[in-house]
């Protein structure tokens, strides 16, 4: 694995990271040992990485050693459990994902190029009269 691919072991790891796509996109790949399409997947990831110009945070985790992480991600992010699946992350949020044959160097080139959806608005309120 390349060196920008960090292995996610651990929900702190994981909370870590949420934390840091405030300031940087993190690609979360969700990856399965045991399927073809997963593989395929993966090596179209490292092409991507490869291709390099990105300030992206990179990390992997592997469903069948991390099963329980693996489901808090889907819950923490409210994605439904897919392999193999990408999701970006800006801001703690999932702005795009993908998963099975469309998890691809393009399209994961093209999806962190696109502009970030702006924040949500922030509440006003107006001051009551008595």
């Amino acid at each position: 694995m390349p060196d920008e691919l960090t292995e996610l072991r651990d929900a702190d790891e994981f909370e870590q990271l949420l934390t840091e796509s405030a300031r940087r996109p993190l690609l979360l790949y969700k990856h399965s040992l045991s399927c073809g399409t997963s593989a395929e997947a993966l090596d179209e990831l490292l092409e991507h990485i490869s291709r390099g110009g990105s300030d992206t945070r990179y990390a992997i985790v592997t469903v069948q050693t991390h099963r329980e992480l693996s489901s808090l991600i889907a819950k923490t992010l409210g994605v439904r459990h897919e392999t193999p699946q990408v999701l970006l992350v800006r801001n703690g949020a999932v702005v795009w994902s993908a998963s099975h044959f469309r998890v691809n160097a393009d399209a994961l080139d093209t999806a962190l190029t696109a502009p970030s959806p702006a924040p949500p608005p922030t509440p006003t309120t107006t001051p009551t009269e008595n």
